[in-house]
């Protein structure tokens, strides 16, 4: 479906209202428009990444000279701006006709709004107008068909160039509104496309949410409202993970939260924490937990739970398979040989140890051993390595070694998963 026109703008109800008249570019009226943005400063042709109706109340054309405005209007023609349309009557009384002369010249249509009409009646009159027809006029097919939810949520998870203004109006054309100081965390859930789950988790949270069902899994925006003063400090990601696990009856779920967003930061922040969702959703599906014996019930993680193997599998484990296995033979290469020669648990035992700030009450109790065990077993570790583990210079690196060598070995040849595509 071609995009919304020009024409087809200036003939909706909240555009007529300003009673535009149409000064310049009669022969572009056909031309599409992406987008409609309003500004009050001269510069905003800095903003604009072409096809867009410019709103201005003229305010940035008073007091400034002829040369200026005429530059105005070539920058707004340079940048691929669709039309200008000024209002006439308050900051400026008269169309200045140096910007007409050069509107005709360059052939940018220009038009008066001869009454004064909220510009948010028309950019959200517009834009709701461009979204339904074509998602922005693009020409892209999309498999989701009309349904502006599942466009939206899958066009932040893959990135699509976007702009902020679109986001919002798409996402008031869902029925999305955050909400001041709310909180934006991504989630994605695997094992169901039963969108529920998403749904009593949200309404336990008290705020907004924005989901759809897809064929891997359901993603979802969900909002955190501020917390009451007397609950100052709330961990949002926590408070999302506890609403899943509450929420989530079925033991076959497995749940990925991505991190806390303030809702004003712009698409992009928005992008970034469904992306985190569901590339952890991926580890959390592909890599073996480091902790034996997961709790019964739906599997809740989150984006800082796996940050390491995020890290670790940034572009893919293919892309990484050599420089993972360097890493993890240099630093526990003799652990790997013992564990070769002997039925042991060392590795492991090191990298819950280490995740565990090397408590060793809390690494007996994940690893179901008892405390002299786990004593030997540390004894042997620190043996083969020559070097005391929790020496704090070596804490990172050890950690990084392990977390590798469970990633290499739960996504390499043989773990039947087809290996792990993450790139986020």
């Amino acid at each position: 479906m071609p995009a919304l026109t020009l024409r087809e703008v200036l003939a909706l109800d909240p555009v007529r209202a300003a009673e535009p008249e149409l000064l310049t570019g009669e022969a572009a009226l056909d031309r599409p428009v992406r987008w409609v943005h309003s500004s009050e400063v001269y510069e905003g042709a800095n903003f604009l990444d072409g096809g867009e109706l410019l709103l201005t109340n003229g305010f940035g054309l008073t007091d400034t000279d002829e040369e200026v405005r005429r530059r105005y209007v070539r920058e707004l023609t340079a940048r691929g701006a669709a039309g200008l349309a000024v209002e006439i009557g308050r900051s400026l009384p008269a169309m200045p006709p140096e910007v007409t002369d050069e509107a005709r010249r360059l052939g940018l249509p220009l038009l008066a709004l001869r009454r004064v009409v909220p510009f948010v009646r028309i950019t959200e009159a517009a834009n709701r107008a461009i979204v339904a027809r074509g998602l922005s006029g693009r020409t892209v097919v999309r498999p989701w068909g009309d349904d502006h939810t599942a466009a939206l949520l899958a066009d932040l998870a893959d990135g699509q160039a976007l702009n902020q203004p679109e986001v919002e109006a798409r996402a008031a054309l869902t029925g999305f509104h955050p909400g001041p100081g709310a909180r934006l965390i991504g989630v994605s859930v695997h094992g169901t496309r039963d969108v529920s789950t998403v749904d009593r988790a949200a309404r336990a949270l008290g705020g907004a949410v924005l989901r759809a069902a897809f064929p891997g899994d359901v993603l979802a925006l969900v909002a955190v409202r501020p917390a009451p003063e007397a609950k100052t400090g709330r961990d949002p990601v926590r408070a999302v993970q506890d609403a899943f696990r509450t929420a989530a009856a079925a033991p076959g779920l497995t749940v990925a939260v991505g991190h806390a967003v303030d809702a004003g930061n712009g698409w992009l922040r928005w992008s970034e924490t469904l992306r985190a969702a569901r590339t952890t959703l991926e580890l959390a599906l592909t890599v073996p937990p480091p902790e034996p014996n997961a709790p019964q019930g739906p599997l809740v993680t989150s984006s800082r739970a796996l940050a390491l193997e995020r890290e670790l599998t940034r572009g893919g484990v293919d892309a990484n398979q050599d420089r993972l296995t360097r890493l993890v033979q240099h630093t526990l290469g003799p652990l790997l040989a013992w564990e070769a020669a002997h039925p042991s648990d060392l590795v492991r035992t090191l990298e819950v140890h280490l995740r565990n700030g090397c408590s060793p009450t809390r690494t007996a109790t994940l690893l179901h051993i008892g405390r002299q065990s786990l004593y030997q077993r540390l004894e042997r570790i620190e043996s083969l390595l020559g070097l005391e583990i929790d020496d704090p210079d070596l804490l990172g690196e050890l950690l990084t070694a392990a977390c590798a060598w469970r990633v290499v070995r739960g996504t390499g040849a043989g773990a039947g998963t087809g290996g792990l595509r993450t790139v986020a």
